[in-house]
């Protein structure tokens, strides 16, 4: 059944390298886009997002996961 699971992506981490482009100043612009998730969550299980006028619930699960609702 997850046969494939070593196929599936990871995120990116700060000394992973990017194929055809400086690894430093590629990793850096990456980085430059992301939010943690406990900056999203503050210690809470929930957070409502407003978007485009509708609420989407960010949610964190018992086990790490994440899932966005609308």
């Amino acid at each position: 059944m997850f046969a494939n699971v070593h196929a599936l992506p990871t995120p990116l981490q700060a000394n992973d390298a990017v194929p055809g482009q400086d690894s430093a100043s590629a990793v850096q612009r990456a980085l430059s886009h992301v939010v943690d998730s406990s900056e999203l969550l503050k210690g809470q299980k929930t957070v409502d997002i407003l978007h485009n006028g509708l609420v989407y619930r960010l949610q964190a699960t018992k086990l790490g996961k994440l899932i966005l609702t609308k």
